[in-house]
């Protein structure tokens, strides 16, 4: 893991702010971070950040894990700072809450139900689709939907309702987001693979099943576990926030 990232944003470079995050070892122990996969399960690639194994399970490096998160911690708090845009996705069935609440909290887009595919790389249709969202969340706030036959209506309200689940939480995404954090590498590949293929830099949690080449932010972690999920988004959420407020002050 390099020690600074420097991104460029507009053609500027861009040298991240170091900052203290209170980061603590045994908090993180306390949610099972440290917990990988079954040994016969691993990728070679994270052997870096394993620190040993125990009864067939990989025990990830919270050291690595703490370096690696503050890094991404002074990397969204820089970003944000600037006003870029977030999208966190998450759509494990552990993570779909906690990203609804803490892209909320941080004033985030999300999506934490199924991917579309083509959401960021086939991005007209997206934007179409979003137009389509709005314009029925119109008409039923306006009571159009009262107006019509009832079979017409309740097929206009399924369309809100598939629209609302899947595209609610990008609703005012007006363009490509400037970063992603990604909660889970091998449940989101098809997210992660149109972040790479359009170049947009992401953090990812990356158990010991996964690949950390395919990010630029590896944060070692358990992806399964509910309180793992929970403390990572916390303080990379809790760092974009601190950078929005940092903005307008």
């Amino acid at each position: 893991m390099i020690h600074f990232i420097s991104l460029f944003w507009g053609g500027k470079r861009t040298r991240m702010s170091k900052r203290y995050w209170n980061i603590d070892l045994e908090e993180m122990m306390e949610a099972r971070v440290h917990l990988g996969h079954k040994t016969r399960k691993w990728n070679p690639k994270m052997a870096p950040y394993i620190f040993t194994e125990r009864k067939d399970t990989h025990i990830i490096n919270l050291a690595k894990t703490a370096r690696s998160l503050s890094e991404a911690c002074d990397l969204v708090f820089d970003i944000a700072g600037r006003g870029k845009q977030f999208l966190i996705v998450g759509t494990k069935y552990q993570a779909t809450d906690l990203v609804a609440s803490a892209a909320t909290e941080a004033r985030c887009h999300y999506v934490n139900r199924k991917w579309l595919g083509g959401m960021l790389t086939n991005w007209s249709t997206t934007e179409t689709r979003l137009q389509k969202f709005k314009d029925l969340k119109k008409e039923q706030d306006t009571g159009r939907f009262n107006q019509l036959p009832k079979k017409e209506a309740a097929m206009l309200k399924r369309q809100l309702d598939q629209l609302q689940k899947y595209l609610g939480g990008i609703r005012y995404m007006r363009s490509l987001p400037d970063i992603a954090i990604i909660t889970n590498q091998r449940e989101e590949s098809i997210a992660l693979g149109e972040c790479r293929t359009l170049g947009i830099p992401t953090i990812c949690l990356v158990d010991t099943d996964c690949d950390p080449d395919l990010v630029d932010i590896p944060i070692p972690a358990n992806d399964d576990g509910i309180a793992s999920i929970q403390l990572i988004l916390n303080r990379l959420t809790s760092a974009i926030c601190e950078g929005r407020a940092l903005r307008s002050l």
